[in-house]
């Protein structure tokens, strides 16, 4: 039987193309990087791109459903044959993958001479594609408890719909129910899928080091009750945005949240910055639950767009450049520890998140701080494209002979 390794070093084509991670990885660092430059002269008003969203729904579609979606496709293509089994894809049906996610950011760059179906269709091909090839390889493998990671997924793909739609109707998209859709399966991924890599990679590093403490086991009672009530304090927030009730939720659910990360261990791991960062990243996730109660309760103190960007930079942007970095230099034989440049990745994209969070507190400063926080999300994934870049698009000598 062909093991994934003979399959690989059977591929005679481009190295980029030898595993799920490696395009999508690149495609979402560069792009990461590329919409954000583009952006910062968009919020200026000095350039316009020919697409039918406008301006701050682009923004927001782009990096919710165009970089996230590549790194969500980069992570399954590589989990899913760990968790079932099964072969990977490799070679050209990958390459084919990839071509359909560039085809969905040109469309949606140009849709304004497009039609919005077309444009929405174009956009959701990957998606689409990837759930038929994940629910395969899941039902092929009876791999049947990660069947809630393609129900997310499914999520996802209702909220890019929900989007294109509310878009086409002439409605401001970035403030509607697809991004809210979008956005609730996003962190309930990092919640659920987080909840298992979180403490299984603390505790295979703690396990290397002096006795002591180790994260709980996950997917306990208490894990499964914090999920659930974030599960409730999402579904309030999607249908119900401003309601007390819905503050009250994602309050108990950033509580719980918070409790949940400390049974984790993640003090012991400060000297290990490619293990920390795993958990800084998570911390985003009730603190953003936090953040938006207090906007609904108290209307003005950080701007709702403010706070929704401690999930999107701070929950979701963190977390991806983490396993990103972790994935990238696992499977490529690298050491697993953070070198000085990995660190700077963090910290840039840190000081991105909490530049954006003050742009919300002290309006008068926006601008700059605007400023300053494009600046740290580019130096963030344009750095990622420049140091992991090697190891992505290049296979090591030894595999090359």
């Amino acid at each position: 039987m062909t093991t994934s390794t003979e399959q690989m070093r059977a591929w005679a084509g481009p190295a980029i193309l030898t595993y799920g991670f490696r395009p999508f990885f690149f495609g979402a660092g560069v792009w990461a990087a590329l919409a954000m430059v583009l952006w910062v002269p968009m919020l200026s008003g000095d350039l316009t791109l020919p697409t039918a969203f406008d301006p701050v729904s682009w923004h927001a579609h782009e990096f919710l459903f165009g970089y996230l979606g590549a790194v969500i496709a980069g992570f399954l293509l590589t989990a899913v044959p760990n968790w079932t089994g099964r072969l990977p894809i490799v070679g050209w049906p990958l390459g084919g993958l990839f071509a359909l996610w560039l085809i969905g950011r040109a469309a949606v760059a140009v849709s304004l001479y497009l039609p919005p179906l077309g444009v929405a269709l174009a956009d959701l091909a990957l998606s689409l594609a990837l759930a038929a090839v994940i629910g395969r390889e899941i039902v092929a493998g009876k791999n049947w408890r990660n069947l809630i990671v393609l129900a997310m997924l499914g999520v996802l793909i209702v909220g890019n719909a929900v989007f294109h739609w509310e878009a086409a109707r002439g409605d401001y998209a970035a403030g509607g129910y697809g991004l809210r859709i979008g956005l609730g399966a996003v962190v309930m991924m990092i919640a659920v899928i987080g909840g298992r890599i979180v403490p299984s990679f603390t505790r295979n590093w703690l396990a290397k080091r002096p006795p002591g403490r180790l994260p709980v086991p996950p997917m306990q009672r208490f894990d499964k009750a914090a999920l659930m009530v974030l599960l409730l304090g999402l579904l309030a927030w999607i249908a119900l945005p401003d309601h007390p009730a819905t503050a009250i939720l994602l309050l108990l659910a950033g509580g719980l949240h918070l409790v949940r990360l400390a049974r984790w261990a993640g003090d012991r791991t400060l000297a290990e910055p490619l293990v920390a960062v795993l958990h800084l990243g998570y911390v985003f996730l009730p603190l953003g639950a936090v953040a938006i109660a207090a906007e609904i309760l108290m209307p003005g103190s950080l701007g709702m767009a403010a706070a929704q960007h401690l999930w999107m930079g701070g929950a979701a942007g963190l977390m991806t450049l983490a396993v990103m970095t972790r994935a990238t230099l696992g499977h490529t034989g690298q050491a697993l520890t953070a070198g000085p440049g990995t660190v700077v990745l963090y910290a840039a994209l840190v000081v991105a998140v909490l530049a954006r969070l003050a742009a919300g507190i002290w309006p008068d400063q926006a601008h700059l701080l605007h400023m300053a926080a494009g600046a740290g999300w580019i130096a963030a994934f344009g750095g990622f494209a420049v140091i992991y870049g090697p190891l992505l698009l290049l296979l090591p000598a030894a595999k090359r002979m």
